[in-house]
């Protein structure tokens, strides 16, 4: 938990465990997906958390290479899908491939949306990547105990005080990673920006705030 002016130096931090410079490129191209009408979309389902979408990211990233290991986990909310008490409708997961040296974008979502965005998974192009290193390093399923939803609450509670003195501010970064500075992966949640903002670290383990 920090609030300002610790925020920036927690950005900082965050910035280096969840940059991912050679793998942060949007999806472009498209494999696995379930084409829907737009006439279909009317009945949109629920948002799902986080760990629903890695599972069904996580079947076509092994299709593509068996050794893949998840890099980072993100909501998006764009193309009109939402994001709300961590549940979202479109997931982003960054997989990387040890043997190939290269790392992908697997997209879920739960609803097609036009022009770009199908139902299920959507597969971006493959990119060169340098390797693990002490600021972005593997998230295992072993390791991914609290789900999105959770991490979401856990993170609400502690940011409590703050929130009821700035009810405007809305979350504006949500996403799992993973770096040589915690022991464990952690939800890397913030409301506001930089100039006027919190942020809360989530161990994705045991669900406890981290602190820093």
């Amino acid at each position: 938990m920090l609030a300002l002016p610790k925020m920036l130096l927690a950005t900082a931090l965050a910035a280096a465990i969840f940059s991912l410079s050679n793998c942060s490129q949007s999806f472009n191209g498209s494999t696995d997906v379930t084409t829907v009408n737009a006439s279909e979309t009317s009945n949109t389902p629920a948002p799902v958390t986080a760990k629903t979408a890695y599972v069904e990211t996580y079947k076509s990233a092994y299709k593509w290479s068996p050794d893949v290991v998840l890099l980072r986990l993100i909501p998006n909310a764009k193309s009109g899908f939402t994001f709300d008490s961590g549940k979202g409708g479109l997931w982003e997961a960054t997989f990387a491939s040890p043997s190939k040296h290269e790392c992908r974008i697997f997209t879920y979502a739960i609803a097609a949306h036009s022009p770009d965005i199908y139902k299920g998974v959507m597969v971006g192009n493959a990119m060169a990547w340098g390797g693990i290193t002490r600021d972005v390093m593997p998230i295992s399923s072993a390791e991914f105990v609290v789900d999105s939803d959770a991490a979401y609450n856990v993170a609400t509670a502690d940011a409590a005080t703050w929130l009821k003195k700035n009810p405007d501010k809305k979350i504006s970064t949500f996403q799992l990673g993973n770096g040589y500075s915690f022991p464990a992966p952690v939800w890397y949640v913030v409301w506001g920006d930089k100039k006027s903002g919190y942020v809360a670290f989530v161990n994705a383990t045991t669900g406890k705030v981290m602190k820093k």
